[in-house]
């Protein structure tokens, strides 16, 4: 009865292949806007989480995201350092100056300064070149993505001059650090140097990264530095998270991709469901057949679930493997590097199909169960 079933549902092409391609189009319309949904959130937290060797960070309590900054005093770096549990305590500098090259090629960009005694928060993922080169005068590392965005179509040198609010500084290393929210070249430096990147201003220590002693948990140190110093402190996941909190609280993304999302899933299901219920109820006259000559009506029901079954798997897989075509095409992109099919994606997407072949095969079986075999022989 399954082969009975198979040849039903493949016997009129156009109409197999219409509900194929139903669930094949919203499982990649739906895998696509939630991957990149998830993506875009993750650039906003890629600065903290490409800093490994911090546990803690450190801010003024009016901080809610990492672009917006207020300078700690530094005074504050020796309060962290006594609060009890702090292995170690360093300062970074976060500032936006603008890249100047040589052909007159400018760019805003993002400019971390390092402990220049620790480099902790250097990027690990090196291109070309190496972070320990950052000990070198007047030295950066830039990433690969900012240096094709300020010398376009030339290929990748160390050696390279760049001004930086009119100070220049030599490339000692390309990195692939995490892509930011905007598509601006991530720096990397020393403390010393790029506090001089920056207007005069009495503070300029943005963050403070920590790491708690042995026997400490980070938690617990953010609840001690805020206790001790009245600063604010969180983890490194705590902060990427306010972070991802914060753009969806504030910004269009999520209603935006919310949107998208929605009508996908409206439409698979309202396509997909209908055009499935619409072929089983053409072949009522089979199914009453099939009655007729002894059939009960669980090896029916099995039947409708069989070819709802075989629709959906078939589908999903399609739009799964067009989506991740399209991911594998645009990942080596620099403007959509980063973002990844991600398999939480197809996993939800997963589920909506189920429901989406479910709810369409329940619709279905109605029709069936209450069928009476006399239809075959009417006119």
């Amino acid at each position: 009865m399954n082969l009975v079933a198979w040849r039903m549902l493949t016997h009129e092409r156009a109409k197999y292949l219409g509900l194929v391609f139903a669930i094949a189009f919203s499982t990649f319309l739906l895998e696509n806007q939630t991957s990149i949904f998830a993506g875009i959130l993750q650039r906003t937290a890629s600065q903290i989480l490409d800093v490994t060797d911090a546990e803690v960070w450190v801010m003024d309590p009016a901080t809610q995201y990492f672009e917006e900054t207020k300078a700690l005093r530094d005074t504050d770096l020796n309060r962290v350092r006594g609060v009890p549990g702090t292995g170690w305590a360093v300062r970074l500098f976060k500032g936006i100056p603008v890249a100047r090259t040589e052909t007159g090629r400018f760019a805003q960009s993002i400019v971390l300064g390092l402990d220049d005694a620790t480099l902790v928060g250097a990027p690990r993922k090196m291109v070309l070149g190496s972070w320990e080169r950052l000990r070198e005068p007047d030295s950066v590392v830039i990433d690969r993505a900012g240096y094709l965005l300020l010398f376009p179509g030339q290929p990748l040198q160390l050696g390279r001059r760049l001004e930086l609010n009119d100070h220049a500084v030599t490339i000692v290393g390309i990195s692939e650090a995490g892509a930011p929210f905007a598509s601006f070249p991530v720096i990397h430096t020393r403390y010393s140097i790029a506090t001089r990147f920056q207007g005069l201003e009495r503070n300029q220590m943005a963050f403070l990264l920590a790491r708690p002693a042995p026997g400490t948990s980070a938690e617990q140190l953010c609840a001690s530095i805020h206790a001790a110093t009245g600063l604010r402190a969180r983890t490194s996941g705590e902060f990427a998270w306010d972070c991802i909190r914060y753009y969806l609280k504030n910004t269009g993304i999520p209603v935006n991709f919310g949107i998208t999302i929605a009508i996908a899933l409206i439409v698979g299901t309202v396509v997909a469901g209908q055009t499935f219920y619409l072929f089983t109820v053409e072949n009522l006259r089979q199914f009453g057949t099939l009655k007729a000559i002894g059939i009960p009506n669980r090896r029916l029901m099995a039947m409708v679930l069989l070819q709802g079954a075989a629709v959906g798997t078939i589908g999903f897989a399609l739009g799964t493997g067009m989506a991740a075509v399209f991911f594998d095409v645009f990942r080596q992109q620099v403007a959509t590097r980063g973002i990844i099919l991600m398999w939480q994606s197809v996993a939800l997407t997963g589920g909506c199909m189920v429901f989406v072949v479910v709810l369409a095969s329940v619709l279905s079986l109605r029709r069936v169960l209450v069928l009476e075999p006399a239809i075959v022989f009417r006119a």
